[in-house]
């Protein structure tokens, strides 16, 4: 049975007059950036504006109701006519601002006399952070390149239009189960990751190692082995932290595919892919352990990364996703465990991510054990710290290629120890 405090919490935001009270904080809240920018309409008309829309709402007279929304856009339109028709162009942007505001603050009002109080307050909030920070959205907007603005544009194309148009369910290929919509959702959060961290990169890529190496690694592993590999051949004295920023990119990536692992894996009792912890938190523990002590931390670097985001990219990368998940089954289904590990081996010098994120999907779907599902993920870890210390042969310092052979096989080998322990 519900407790005492429950009962009493429902029973007051059930109250009329609570959420007339909750309406009008929310209006006078969104109210104070108008106000401190000296604007026509203030905390005082929006407080009444979002007390009006609550009142009308719970007297439930749609007429009322619609009569209040069209005297609040009317006034709106007004104040966005006499702000066009002022020569600073700054204030008729402000002005068409300020129009909308109201119009959210009335449907703040709505919301919150109808009882959905969460709704109308995550409103209010992230209405009040876009008028807060007018300045810092304006400086990041006209920050933006052509090819990171079509980036963005292509991204939320795949994220908001073509995820909901895929169907629902599961569809069969043979003997293999696939959910199209599950697997798109794997490929976009892949895609946000590296554009987040791209970021990253580009604000912070030239203060410090860490920070280059560690989110670089996020964003593009090969592309912080190509940058150091580069950095090295020009500055041979700068070896030791050329292997502490490729570590760190290990690291990365492994946090990134754990991350993987558990976000699609946990709240579902008994399926929580937590044997990938051990093993994995090896390889980013001992990866930031060894950089730390080998690393130069006095110099500093830049990385040059590629856009953020391409079409041609994420398709290629869910063309090797459904691949991965649909050959790592049909392996399995012909030649058992082994078949599947071969595959995840394989892919994983293409694409750690991708095979952590199909073994996640064949194993959510029941076709693939726990253990076989952590074991495929931590080959393919394994088969990426390789393909890095692989790409370092090239380099004219060897002592630079040997350094991270090494360290490599000390991870590998750790997290292959820690792995076989807790199997035991």
């Amino acid at each position: 049975m519900p407790g005492f405090e429950d009962v009493f919490a429902s029973a007051t935001l059930d109250s009329d007059v609570v959420r007339i009270a909750i309406a009008g904080a929310l209006g006078l809240f969104l109210g104070l950036e108008r106000e401190w920018s000296q604007k026509s309409a203030g905390i005082r008309t929006f407080t009444l504006i979002s007390l009006l829309g609550a009142a009308f709402t719970i007297i439930e007279k749609d007429v009322l109701l619609a009569l209040g929304g069209l005297l609040v856009i009317v006034q709106g339109i007004l104040l966005a006519v006499q702000g066009l028709m002022d020569d600073d162009d700054e204030d008729a942007g402000l002005s068409l601002t300020t129009s909308v505001s109201m119009l959210v603050t009335f449907g703040v009002g709505v919301l919150v006399a109808e009882g959905f109080i969460l709704v109308g307050v995550t409103v209010a909030v992230v209405s009040s952070l876009l008028l807060v920070l007018k300045r810092e959205l304006h400086s990041f907007a006209w920050g933006l390149s052509r090819e990171e603005l079509r980036s963005a544009a292509e991204f939320a194309i795949l994220a908001f239009v073509i995820y909901p148009l895929l169907p629902p369910g599961e569809v069969s290929f043979g003997s293999v189960t696939v959910s199209p919509r599950l697997v798109w959702l794997m490929v976009v959060t892949v895609a946000g990751i590296g554009i987040a961290n791209y970021a990253v990169v580009e604000s912070y890529g030239g203060r410090g190692i860490a920070v280059t190496g560690f989110f670089g690694g996020l964003a593009s592993s090969t592309a912080v082995v190509g940058t150091m590999l580069d950095h090295v051949r020009q500055r041979p004295e700068a070896a030791s932290y050329g292997v502490a920023a490729i570590l760190l990119a290990d690291a990365a990536m492994a946090l990134r595919n754990l991350v993987i692992a558990l976000a699609f894996t946990v709240g579902t009792p008994g399926k929580t892919l937590y044997g990938a912890i051990i093993p994995l938190g090896t390889i980013i523990v001992g990866s930031v352990a060894i950089a730390a002590y080998s690393a130069d931390w006095s110099q500093e670097m830049d990385i040059d990364l590629e856009s953020p985001f391409s079409l041609r990219n994420v398709l290629g990368f869910g063309v090797i996703f459904l691949l991965v998940v649909v050959g790592g089954a049909v392996a399995k289904s012909h030649f058992g465990q082994t078949g599947f590990y071969i595959t995840a081996l394989l892919s994983g010098l293409v694409s750690s991510a991708g095979v952590t994120a199909s073994a996640v999907t064949l194993y959510s779907g029941g076709n693939l054990s726990q253990q076989t599902a952590v074991f495929g993920i931590l080959l393919a870890t394994a088969s990426s710290i390789v393909v890095k210390a692989a790409l370092t042969i090239s380099a004219p310092n060897r002592m630079f290629a040997r350094r991270v052979a090494i360290w490599s096989t000390v991870l590998l080998a750790g997290s292959g120890l820690t792995a076989v322990v807790a199997v035991i």
